[in-house]
């Protein structure tokens, strides 16, 4: 498993009953995690006294509780990246801490990659942590997403680390359309980021599930790699999709086509109670060096 280790403003610090402990900066927070299964006693007393617990409800959905002072947004730094967060719908906060590991390697691949300008297409880009991590680099970055309000939010992270003014894209519009209309306009890139949701609706009511699109999205993103390509990195939250699945998609469309080789694992964090490690999900990455 691929750990993030090099947080500082962030913490998890223990889990059990469903649910995890969080340090965001200095606001602790309680969230409710599928993958917490054990029911093992509670470590810490700032179990008992979060500033806000996420309650799901037996109808479906959930809210937030504040038990304490909230700040309605504020700040939180990885290395030299800044990042705004917040409490919002569906127990989220804007950011998912464990991504850290992606854009480590992300970073370190434009870095080595001894080209001049290193082109990124990010995805399903949400409020832009991959974005910002590459811009640090120096890369061009098309960053799309379906949401408006993410997108923008991923701008003032862009702004918040100090990369506004960095080569970058701002689109709002459903993924699928846009890589098609790349593929018509010739435009290629050297990095694609993918994070695709398990599920949800495309402009015209179409369902997506990641299971029954994912093998034709990754086929139609081979179109846009450019020449000389570096990296396809493809992480999924979805419980069903393993590594080892990813990893198959992968090696069956991009080795096949354009040589290289595949890497998968889970990503977790480091559970600081007890020294365990909480999975994440998964990533698969295509390299071609």
């Amino acid at each position: 498993m691929r750990v993030t280790k090099d947080w500082k403003d962030y913490e998890l610090i223990d889990c059990t009953g469903g649910e995890k402990l969080e340090r965001w900066g200095s606001v602790i927070l309680v969230r409710p995690d599928p993958q917490v299964i054990w029911k093992s006693r509670y470590q810490d007393t700032r179990w008992h006294s979060p500033n806000a617990r996420y309650q799901r409800s037996h109808s479906g959905g959930g809210e937030w509780h504040v038990l304490g002072k909230l700040p309605p947004q504020w700040e939180i730094r990885y290395k030299d990246l800044t990042f705004n967060v917040k409490t919002m719908g569906f127990k989220h906060t804007g950011l998912f801490p464990e991504q850290a590991v992606n854009w480590d390697l992300t970073r370190e691949v434009i870095r080595n990659s001894g080209k001049k300008e290193v082109k990124v297409l990010n995805l399903f880009a949400y409020t832009g942590g991959a974005t910002v991590a590459c811009l640090k680099e120096g890369a061009s970055v098309v960053h799309v997403d379906a949401s408006k309000g993410m997108t923008q939010w991923a701008k003032e992270n862009a702004a918040s680390s100090g990369v506004a003014g960095g080569k970058v894209r701002w689109i709002v519009d459903d993924c699928i359309k846009f890589v098609q209309r790349e593929i018509r306009r010739g435009h290629r890139y050297d990095i694609i980021i993918l994070d695709p949701p398990s599920y949800g609706r495309r402009p015209k009511g179409e369902i997506w599930r990641l299971e029954d699109s994912l093998y034709d999205f990754v086929e139609l993103i081979s179109q846009v790699l450019s020449d000389d390509p570096l990296m396809v990195l493809l992480n999924s939250y979805t419980t069903g999709l393993s590594a080892s699945v990813m990893k198959y998609i992968l090696d069956d469309i991009l080795v096949k086509e354009k040589g290289g080789s595949v890497s998968a694992d889970e990503i977790g964090l480091p559970v600081s109670s007890n020294g365990e490690v909480l999975p994440c999900g998964a990533t698969a990455v295509w390299m071609k060096a």
